[in-house]
């Protein structure tokens, strides 16, 4: 699988471009704050329809347009395919499969697989547990698509149920009376139904992955240490009868609160390097190889599973010394396609030989 072409109209920096990509390496070199990033969030954004930089989709529109527009032409096993996604800010987003408008714009997701590695990865070991999480779940997603909609229903039903505590914590703060609570086994029951769902897919997932993370964190750092990852929940096991009562012991909890505190939404992905704990202890190069092992982990992962997705690095090169440029350049040399972004083309390994572009305000241009 490769994109052969991206266009953008009015998105981030960029009123209107396209670019021709290839097969094998693409390198795109540029200074910082030429829209290099820009060009690969879109890309990513294709295959997630979610940026890996910012939580809304509103930034990814062009200062004073009113909607931007992301075109993608995909090949894949000899056949091309168009994704058109059309951002609009405020409104849900359309988008079209094959030239044919979709019913949901989430249904496009699965045209295109990619593992995309940016500085923001860093947070995946010194961040919060919810940026462990949506690894997690983007990884689900790319691997079966069908867990997008899991993934919406469990948060859909979430956030029901949080305004039902939430109405009932407030009912007791102004008048002090419970609140109507009747409806609330109802929504343990979604919840437990589309939690157990999401909980067992990403202990699938976790088992799967842990090999291939500790393959390539010792290849990355060659020998540095052994990388683990633990998925660690209150929920006893992955099925909705043993959620149901993990909710029902917290209950009096969450209705003191006013919140959820039971299911996959608390749930932690314990990462360590030996046996200490990577947040808190490893060292920045550390923790900067070990959040590139968790992408190599999952781009080896979709091979595995005999899917070949396209691997972007942006801005990667430049924090690695020699000797690690040259295992990633050796790691991934033989990808179906990968497009890294520098803004010295020094940086990147001479074994990433392939097509060059150098990015400038509002264009790209291929060198010959």
């Amino acid at each position: 699988m490769y994109v052969r072409r991206l266009e953008l109209v009015d998105i981030r920096s960029y009123e209107r471009v396209a670019v021709d990509l290839q097969p094998g390496a693409n390198v795109l070199v540029g200074p910082n704050g030429v829209g290099k990033t820009n060009l690969v969030e879109a890309m990513g954004y294709v295959a997630t329809l979610e940026s890996h930089r910012v939580a809304t989709d509103a930034p990814l529109v062009r200062s004073g347009a009113e909607r931007g527009v992301i075109r993608c032409a995909i090949i894949h096993e000899s056949r091309e395919l168009l994704v058109e996604l059309e951002i609009v800010p405020g409104r849900a987003n359309r988008a079209r499969l094959g030239r044919a408008p979709v019913r949901r714009a989430r249904d496009v997701i699965g045209a295109l697989r990619l593992v995309l590695f940016a500085p923001e990865d860093l947070s995946l070991v010194r961040g919060d547990p919810a940026e462990r999480r949506r690894y997690l779940d983007e990884l689900l997603v790319l691997r079966q698509p069908r867990m997008a909609g899991v993934r919406a229903d469990y948060e859909r039903v979430l956030k029901q149920r949080n305004a039902l505590l939430r109405s009932s914590y407030l009912s007791r703060r102004v008048t002090r009376s419970p609140g109507d609570l009747s409806t609330l086994d109802v929504w343990d029951q979604h919840l437990a139904q589309h939690g157990a769902t999401l909980l067992a897919a990403r202990l699938a997932l976790v088992d799967s992955l842990a090999p291939h993370l500790a393959k390539a964190y010792d290849a990355v750092s060659a020998g540095g240490g052994a990388a683990t990852a633990v998925y660690q929940s209150a929920v006893a096991e992955p099925n909705a009868e043993a959620m149901l009562a993990a909710l029902q012991e917290a209950r009096a909890k969450e209705i003191e609160r006013g919140v959820t505190l039971v299911g996959p939404h608390r749930d932690e992905l314990l990462l360590s390097l030996g046996q200490l704990p990577v947040r808190g202890y490893a060292s920045h190069g550390e923790s900067w190889s070990y959040a590139l092992a968790l992408r190599l982990a999952a781009y080896e992962l979709l091979r595995a599973d005999g899917i070949e997705p396209v691997l972007i690095l942006d801005d990667v090169f430049a924090e690695l010394d020699s000797g690690r440029r040259e295992r990633l350049a050796t790691l991934i040399a033989d990808a179906a396609q990968v497009v890294v972004t520098c803004a010295v083309e020094a940086d990147v390994p001479s074994l990433l030989t392939g097509a060059r572009y150098t990015v400038r305000p509002g264009e790209v241009v291929r060198e010959q």
